[in-house]
């Protein structure tokens, strides 16, 4: 199970509602790469494929692949807006390392 926090979910409504597209979910997943391993992607889509996990958290749908769900059960998703910077942060208790610029991981 992945968590959003209010503040994310806030964050993901205010962009897709901008967008005009607030019917559409938050695609949450983990490919190879990034200086550690592995990194996060994330991206807007309009509905799940065929073998994605639903879940439905504070207002916002996350479509998780199979695959992403081994890395992803305890994530916590937060947004974070201040002094130096705004962004989206995942902590993942399953990263056994992360990098410097927290963008990438070791499972």
């Amino acid at each position: 199970m992945v968590t959003v926090t209010d503040s994310a979910a806030d964050k993901i409504r205010t962009m897709l509602d901008s967008q005009g597209h607030p019917e559409y979910g938050l695609r949450m997943g983990v490919v190879g790469g990034g200086c550690s391993g592995f990194q996060y992607r994330l991206a807007f889509e309009t509905a799940a494929a065929d073998m994605d996990q639903i879940i439905e958290v504070n207002g916002v749908r996350l479509f998780i692949d199979p695959k992403s769900c081994l890395y992803l059960n305890g994530v916590r998703l937060d947004y974070i807006d201040g002094l130096m910077g705004a962004g989206f942060k995942i902590e993942n208790p399953n990263a056994r390392s992360t990098c410097g610029c927290g963008e990438s991981f070791s499972a």
